[in-house]
């Protein structure tokens, strides 16, 4: 397959993610003021769209909290920062089942499943500009937990995301969620232009070798955007892999917390790590402006 470079380029930037990484940095942001004030200094160093997910002040768990969601938004917008906001709808998928000789019944203590409309609650009350659709059931990292996203489910929350005129996302972790996402397409439950993250090197999805990579871009319809990012050492690899495949990066602390061996990274760093390769490149920074334009998104306010 010939390539064709993408000459401009947006950054995502996973501000803070659901994993237990909140004791791994003190960069890690768990408060809404912190994950806002990261995510501002994200957008100012040059990504063009925040992703974030929310977590317990007290704890840094992950969490669901509508008023948690809430208040990121708010800071974020009060702050006149020009930047799209895309909030994930990933949780509320977490099923733990017991061990192998007693899978069931599964760990309810452990567990966290939501019905579609509690998934997408905070998108409703706080109407992003995205929000990520995780397209896919998938074995995610730990034993016995599965990532629970079925055919049903998925319909059910892509439709409500279309109807509340918030941009669809989607996260493939395989070439099978591409596939789906392609039927979701074709029902006309999510709307073009249509938006892809191709998630790489996440145990145990698709793993981050180029030919794998490939073969996930080759899956992503010639009109669809897709970014692209991988885990660890290879989040900076992957911003010239993705440019040079044609797509859009993403960095931040969600994926890697380290901007050089030893050394914990802010978000801030590496986006502006992310910019200095792209430009490196001959590619150009996209702005949330352009984006928006690019995208078709709607900036507004919550109800």
């Amino acid at each position: 397959m010939p390539l064709a470079m993408n000459r401009e380029v947006f950054i995502t930037c996973p501000v803070t993610g659901s994993g237990g990484t909140q004791d791994k940095s003190p960069h890690v942001p768990r408060s809404p003021k912190e994950i806002a004030a990261s995510a501002i200094e994200a957008a100012k160093a040059g990504a063009a769209i925040v992703h974030c997910h929310v977590r317990d002040p007290e704890t840094g768990k992950p969490s669901r909290r509508v008023d948690l969601y809430r208040e990121v938004t708010e800071r974020i917008r009060e702050s006149d920062t020009d930047v799209v906001i895309n909030l994930t709808a990933g949780m509320g998928g977490d099923l733990i089942l017991g061990p192998a000789d007693a899978p069931l019944p599964f760990n309810a203590e452990r567990s966290d499943m939501g019905s579609a409309a509690d998934r997408v609650e905070h998108v409703a009350e706080c109407l992003p500009e995205i929000c990520t659709l995780d397209c896919g059931t998938m074995n995610f990292a730990e034993a016995d937990y599965v990532m629970t996203n079925t055919p049903g489910m998925l319909r059910a929350m892509g439709q409500m995301m279309t109807d509340l005129g918030v941009r669809v996302e989607i996260e493939a972790f395989d070439t099978g969620h591409l596939w789906f996402a392609k039927q979701l397409a074709a029902e006309g439950v999510i709307k073009s232009p249509i938006l892809v993250q191709l998630c790489m090197g996440v145990p145990w999805g698709a793993p981050d070798d180029l030919h794998t990579f490939m073969a996930m871009v080759a899956n992503v319809p010639g009109d669809w955007h897709f970014s692209a990012f991988s885990l660890g050492r290879n989040e900076m690899p992957y911003v010239a892999a993705a440019v040079l495949a044609g797509g859009n990066v993403r960095v931040g602390l969600e994926d890697n917390l380290y901007l050089d061996k030893g050394v914990l990274a802010t978000n801030a760093q590496l986006v502006e790590r992310a910019v200095t390769i792209i430009e490196a490149m001959g590619a150009r920074v996209m702005t949330p402006a352009a984006v928006r334009k690019k995208l078709q998104l709607s900036k507004r306010a919550p109800r």
